[in-house]
């Protein structure tokens, strides 16, 4: 995760306004191995390939920023969901080991006893970031990165109010966690919850969170793409097919609601990359819902696996490799993904899937995009047995791959 950061803390209030003449831009980009599946192992040289085409929208002039009049539906919206995003405060105690280099009696005679003591074994981290309420007996939605190893959790409304929180459930693969706090009786305001899967590339996207403690920061924007692959923007650990927007989320929106223009959250801001201008991702309310009651239980959450490591294939690039003379394996010149890694002792190690198989159909569907693969994946249950469909050398096959839980999915 070089060029992609999670945030704690957001920055500036801005506008933007949609108008006619959007552009669309095309974005060549080598997609990269899925490694919440396995881990890459390139054996073929880079190539562009033709990601999913995204909508930007154009500056705004201070004439347009203008037209936006106090009572708009931006305004509308904050004032009907404001009040449930919170600002969540964590605390954490680290131990400090002392470097064994001043295990040496030497150092310990000469620099005496009292140099030690005034070492500090322990040290309290602070962190910040957003949530909001989704329900009135206390429970808070925000990213699992904000609470990650949280000793205390302090949420903070934006009446003035504060509750000690308890964090209920934490999924990492989707960056996902609940916190509950004891409202004592207390009315809580509560953020109503729309349908991702409504959502339309150009709708408004209204970004709300709490950049370095200054409450209800608003930013405004529209959708430019959907199913953004969390392998395609640089976090290979997590399994989210992102919500991309041009409003601005800044570090600290972390976990705040993203809303469309009548106020109904559709996604959770989480991340923004370190080398884009104006771009943030956002986790769809529907893939939310779909582990909500589990996370609320405290229940770890399963997530389908197959063990392997995977790449789009063209039948241009199985070309390309079979004309190198240094290519460790001839491929079939078809369309399809490509396998590049298989884990040991995995579901697809048992099943006999290897390494230059070239998978065309899961569950008779055809698929050329890795991507599309892993969502099949992600969809079923765990021990469910799939049917692929591919081609190893001149020959078809099918086979059965029984997906199992994947291991590394602390919860």
């Amino acid at each position: 995760m070089r060029d992609f950061k999670f945030w704690r803390f957001p920055q500036r209030t801005s506008r933007r306004l949609w108008v006619a003449g959007i552009s669309l831009v095309l974005v060549i980009g080598w997609l990269p191995t899925l490694p919440s599946l396995a881990g890459p192992t390139p054996i073929l040289a880079e190539t562009a390939t033709s990601p999913p085409t995204e909508v930007v929208s154009p500056p705004v002039t201070v004439a347009q920023r203008a037209a936006i009049a106090p009572g708009s539906f931006v305004a509308a919206a904050v004032r009907r969901v404001g009040p449930a995003v919170v600002r969540i405060d964590t605390e954490r105690v680290v131990t400090r080991q002392l470097d064994p280099f001043f295990d040496d009696p030497f150092f310990q005679r000469f620099l005496g006893p009292e140099f030690f003591s005034r070492i500090p074994r322990e040290e309290l981290q602070r962190g910040q970031g957003s949530g909001f309420i989704i329900d009135a007996s206390g429970l808070v939605l925000t990213n699992a990165h904000v609470v990650d190893r949280a000793d205390r959790v302090t949420v903070r409304l934006t009446d003035g109010r504060s509750f000690e929180g308890q964090v209920r459930g934490v999924d990492t693969l989707t960056d996902l966690a609940v916190i509950k706090i004891n409202p004592k009786g207390a009315t809580l305001p509560v953020a109503p919850l729309g349908s991702s899967s409504q959502v339309q590339v150009g709708d408004w996207a209204i970004a709300v969170g709490n950049p370095l403690g200054l409450d209800n920061t608003v930013t405004l924007g529209i959708i430019s793409t959907l199913n953004r692959s969390s392998a395609e923007v640089g976090i290979p650990d997590k399994r989210i097919d992102f919500i991309q927007t041009d409003a601005a989320i800044n570090p600290g929106n972390s976990g705040g609601p993203l809303l469309n223009e009548n106020g109904e959250v559709i996604g959770i801001n989480t991340a923004i990359r370190a080398d884009a201008t104006g771009i943030g991702f956002a986790i769809p309310i529907d893939r939310v819902k779909r582990i909500l009651a589990q996370l609320e239980r405290g229940e770890r959450i399963a997530h389908p696996y197959l063990g392997i490591g995977m790449r789009d294939l063209t039948p241009e690039l199985a070309r390309r490799n079979n004309r190198d003379p240094n290519a460790t394996v001839l491929l079939p010149e078809v369309e399809g993904v490509l396998i590049v890694q298989v884990m040991p002792n995995s579901p697809a190690a048992s099943a006999g899937l290897r390494r230059g198989d070239v998978i065309l159909r899961i569950e008779n569907q055809p698929v050329t995009k890795a991507e599309q693969v892993q969502r099949i994946v992600e969809n079923t249950r765990v021990g469910q047995a799939l049917q692929i469909q591919i081609q190893r050398g001149d020959r078809t096959q099918q086979l059965a791959v029984r997906t199992s839980d994947l291991p590394t999915n602390p919860s």
